[in-house]
Parts: C-alpha cells; structure tokens; sequence
C-alpha cells in the first residue's frame, strides 16, 4: 500500500490501512499476527529482506508460532505514528524524530518505546543551487523537502543543526521552508531542477541518486556531522501492550531482524536484488551495492548515538518529558543491550 499524502490525508489514509490489512482492532494483539509500517528507501532493507527470505516466520516456527504478516507502505512519521495509535499497525518504521515524539505523547499510558534500530546510515541535505553550500545560505525563496514538516528525523535533524548554528532560540528558524514531499517524490524534482524544491533531506538511495543524476547536486549537511558520528536514524517501535501480549510474536521480530542484518552483511549483492524486487525500485543496480557496501553505513540492530537529539528535542521544549537516557525511550531487550 503506498501513501503520498501529507498529513492532510492521515486520518483517511489509516482509515483506509485498516481496511486494506483487514484486521480489527479487537484483533490486532494476537499472538502470530503482525502488522508492520514500513516507509520508502534503502534504510528499510532490514524489513526488506526479513520479509522476502520470510525471517520472521522462521523465527516464529521456533517460537511454536505460524506468524502472519502484513505489510503496509507510507510516507512521513505523522502517517505512521497515526497508524500505530489507531491499532491499524503494531510495527511502526520511522526515524528517531517521531518515535521520540511519540514517546513522549504516550508516556504513562499506551508507552510507545522503542524495539529496534534498522541500522546507521549518514543521512544528506542536497541542493541543486550552487550558491547553497551551508545551511547559513538558505534564504526565503528556498523550498527544503523533507517526510514530514517539524516531525520526521529529517526535520530534527535540521532543526539541531540550526541551534548549534544560531543557538536554541533559533532551533526552527529553517522550518518555514520545510515542505512535506515523499522521497521519490522529492528526487525527481532535485534531479529535474526547475521546481520550488532545491534541496531534500533525504536518505539512501535517493539522495545518491540525486548526486548522480544532478551535476549541481551536492551536500549542504551530513547528519553524521550533526549528532556526532554514525547514528540509528530510523527506528522500530511499538506500544508496550502489544509486546506485552505478544511476547513470542515479538522475539520472532527482533530475531528476524537480527538474521536480516547478517545476511545483508554476508550477502550485499543478494540483499540489493531483494531490495529492486520488494520495492519495484527504478535505480541502478551498481549505484545500490554502492551504497550497501559504504563503510559508513553499518546494518545492526542495535541503536547507536540517539540520546543527543532525544536531549536536544527536550531542551527545546518540542518533548515535555526528559529522558535519561537511550533506554527511557526504548524498550529492554538482549538483541538491544548495547546500544546508545
């Protein structure tokens, strides 16, 4: 199922993924039944993989399980966190920025936390305007695409980056030239040229693919740069009831996950066949092992480097509640233990 609404479109779009995965409700917390979120891009390739070689449900069979899974696609983590709270999706795919936000929303009642990282990968700020060459050089007649305005990991991001440029007053100063575009979406007019979108917070493979197919395309911000070193930006999350009720249902998950990241590692060939084929992707086969093999992208399971942005979010006042650290926002677990 593929979304590319806005925020707009949220309530009728999971209205609508409720009906599509034809689940109930009263439904959705039995054991052997999963329904997961996922969104575009090469940092879903832990989900790619763990649903093309059927990981899950192999974990499931050693769990005494026959796991059913569902899949959905959206765009934005406003779309997918909307989804987890309606009980149309147990699983929800976003970037730190919205598990964080919704973390905070739901602490002390349906305590949505995190399950897992779907691995660290540098995240780009493009543009296709030479005369943007740090964030300091956009003006008002610049139109950054990202996911989702103010929620997505894209939009923190910046937003962090901001304050350490003009201080934490200023956090938001870049918002009001944030627009909600998907990120194939956004692509296609960075490489074009020629539309109000000059730049794209983005991820992999899109932004590389930008770079290739635009000769002005070029980085304006790395978001290794900003919070300090590799990072999880996209995340898994759930609400504790659903872990809680499902606790062999959710071990399958996270040990599907874990058997997708070793693959990917051992096989980076194979897991780019796997991704061209899942997602009916339009991108060039050598440019996509590229990015699978670049040193700085590392597949694991395990999260590294949130707690600086989950600070920052605090600081700013955009979360109420403070975290002490990385585990108040994730849930415990062995395939976890070393994270940060």
């Amino acid at each position: 199922m593929h979304s590319r609404t806005g925020k707009g479109g949220a309530r009728a779009l999971v209205a609508a993924l409720s009906l599509a995965i034809g689940v109930t409700s009263a439904s959705a917390h039995a054991e052997g039944t999963l329904r997961i979120a996922e969104q575009f891009g090469v940092v879903y390739l832990l989900l790619n993989v763990a649903r093309d070689q059927k990981f899950i449900e192999q974990e499931g069979k050693k769990e005494g399980l026959d796991i059913k899974v569902d899949w959905a696609k959206l765009s934005g983590g406003s779309s997918v966190n909307d989804a987890l709270l309606s009980g149309s999706v147990d699983i929800a795919a976003a970037g730190v920025g919205p598990l964080l936000t919704i973390w905070d929303r739901t602490h002390g009642r349906q305590n949505v936390k995190g399950v897992a990282s779907l691995g660290n990968f540098p995240y780009y700020l493009v543009s296709n305007d030479p005369r943007v060459k740090t964030i300091a050089d956009f003006t008002d007649k610049d139109r950054i695409a990202v996911p989702a305005v103010g929620v997505s990991v894209q939009s923190r991001v910046l937003q962090y980056a901001a304050a350490k440029q003009w201080g934490d007053k200023e956090y938001n100063r870049l918002d009001k030239l944030t627009q909600a575009v998907p990120h194939p979406d956004a692509a296609a007019a960075l490489i074009a040229g020629g539309t109000e979108i000059n730049a794209h917070f983005g991820n992999p493979p899109f932004q590389q693919q930008e770079l290739a197919g635009n000769p002005k395309a070029h980085i304006v911000l790395n978001s290794y740069d900003v919070l300090g070193g590799p990072s999880s930006a996209t995340v898994l999350y759930a609400t504790e009831k659903f872990r809680n009720e499902n606790p062999k249902t959710y071990r399958a998950f996270v040990a599907g996950l874990a058997d997708a990241a070793r693959y990917i590692t051992q096989h980076p060939e194979q897991a780019a066949d796997i991704y061209l084929r899942v997602n009916n992707a339009k991108i060039d086969r050598d440019l996509l092992i590229k990015v699978i093999k670049d040193p700085s992208v590392q597949f694991k399971v395990a999260p590294q480097n949130t707690f600086g942005l989950a600070q920052f979010m605090h600081r700013v006042g955009v979360i109420k509640n403070e975290p002490k650290s990385w585990q108040d926002y994730f849930f415990t677990d062995p395939a976890t233990k070393d994270g940060s």
